[in-house]
């Protein structure tokens, strides 16, 4: 019943993302609408894999150098948040790790010897991942103080090193090297070389920047809104404060990395930094537009506003500098969907910069006065900033994936010749579909649940505003 009334909406969906390099397609379309969907639902998880343990850890640090219990309730608490989105990140995890055997079958034959050693890597910092989280939540009051700490840090450990190797994955499609092709057979595999390639790097730092930011701003939104609701409790100050001020020094730095990563776009694959401006023709001091539609048939932005000499400018450090464009190749080796790229890629670097904007607000009023800013602007600014970071976060993916179009292996695979022949991917759509609805709300129902716990026995906020 459920799946026959989202037939409509589902076909709707099909027509308007039809541009993303589907050709006609219908099985490419739906293997990419799913690999979508689940990436999407996994991303943030990932986030919360790379930083939360680590602002965890240094938040029992502080109960363990100060004595204070305010620190340990807070460390505490979030452990069990830690478990539930590993628990949860574990299923969409399997899901994705079945998706790419299942949709993308050559791919995976073809080059699985290039980078089955990072996939292997991450099964193990998965597993060890998961025996030390068990043993810091159960641990809490039963192990000794300082043993307790310590069974922590494998997992700010495992947390780093499975999502660098899913990284380094990525890295690699984006910039395949470490094997030769000989008459239709990768041969001469040098994983080590495939996996920490040129483009791995600034991908790396990229995305953890990212992790401490959407982690950040997610914990410290929730907060800031006890604020708001007029607690203004140490527990609930504390509890923004830490992960607010994680995000805080790590957003202005995010700036500084994202343009070494648009010049290493620029460099491996100008094709994606052309999409990200809508650029057609190569241009010699070319422009950066600000919104408009991209037009394939002409090459050119309507309706934008054009700063000269800028996209040279922020792609090379030099206004008169050659940027390719689009239609320096064939029609069908551009991407597909330019619009989706440029909006995505505008919307990540605009969200980007009002968070940086916001953290070095925050910054400067502590330096200065040793506070927290008392606009009640400040707080509504921080509870929109946590679903802002994970916008920007699905941004840059798209960025990443949709501007490789049409390669799943840069330059090397199509997606189209990768994709698999088997039917029924419209009813697994609705199926993950169905499934990651059930993981959403049943995370919502287990935070509501320790939510209700209280901060602490016996804990009453008091009534003071906001200022």
């Amino acid at each position: 019943m459920l799946l026959n009334a989202l037939q409509p909406l589902i076909a709707q969906a099909g027509q308007t993302v039809g541009e993303l390099g589907a050709g006609g397609n219908e099985q490419l379309l739906w293997a990419r609408q799913l690999q979508a969907m689940s990436l999407t639902f996994h991303i943030p998880l990932v986030c919360f894999g790379i930083a939360f343990p680590a602002i965890v850890l240094f938040t029992e640090g502080l109960w363990l150098r100060t004595g204070d219990e305010t620190y340990k309730r807070l460390a505490k608490r979030w452990s069990k948040v830690m478990m539930i989105f590993f628990a949860v990140g574990v299923v969409s995890g399997t899901i994705l790790s079945f998706e790419f055997g299942i949709l993308w079958p050559d791919f995976m034959a073809t080059f699985g010897d290039v980078f089955g050693l990072a996939f292997g890597l991450e099964g193990f910092s998965f597993f060890i991942e998961a025996i030390f989280i068990a043993i810091y939540v159960y641990g809490w009051d039963r192990l000794p103080r300082r043993v307790h700490f310590m069974t922590g840090i494998p997992i700010v450990i495992t947390g780093i090193t499975g999502s660098m190797m899913v990284i380094a994955v990525n890295g690699w499609m984006n910039n395949p090297v470490g094997f030769d092709i000989v008459n239709g057979a990768v041969t001469n595999i040098q994983p080590w070389k495939a996996l920490f390639n040129d483009y791995f790097w600034h991908e790396l730092v990229h995305m953890y920047l990212a992790g401490y930011m959407v982690v950040g701003f997610i914990v410290a939104s929730v907060y800031a809104v006890a604020v708001l609701r007029g607690d203004r409790s140490r527990y609930v100050r504390a509890g923004m404060i830490i992960p607010l001020t994680a995000a805080a020094l790590v957003a202005p730095v995010q700036l500084f990395v994202g343009d070494w990563a648009g010049r290493e776009v620029a460099k491996h694959q100008p094709l994606k930094l052309a999409a990200f401006e809508g650029l057609g023709q190569t241009t010699k001091g070319a422009p950066f537009t600000f919104g408009g539609l991209y037009d394939a048939d002409t090459g050119e932005v309507k309706g934008g506003i054009a700063v000269p000499d800028m996209l040279s400018l922020l792609a090379y450090h030099s206004p008169n500098a050659t940027v390719e464009g689009l239609n320096s190749v064939p029609r069908d080796d551009q991407p597909g969907a330019v619009n989706v790229v440029r909006y995505s890629f505008h919307a990540m670097v605009g969200i980007g910069s009002l968070l940086a904007l916001l953290g070095a607000f925050y910054l400067a009023v502590w330096w200065r006065y040793k506070r927290l800013p008392t606009t009640r602007w400040f707080y509504r600014a921080v509870v929109l900033a946590g679903p802002a970071a994970v916008t920007a976060l699905i941004c840059g993916w798209i960025v990443t994936e949709v501007g490789r179009q049409p390669w799943i292996v840069y330059e090397v695979m199509r997606v189209s010749d990768a994709v698999t022949d088997a039917g029924g991917l419209r009813t697994m759509f609705f199926v993950a579909l169905l499934v990651y609805i059930g993981l959403g709300a049943t995370v919502v129902w287990l935070l509501r649940r320790l939510t209700g716990e209280g901060a602490a026995p016996g804990y009453k906020p008091p009534n003071a505003g906001a200022g």
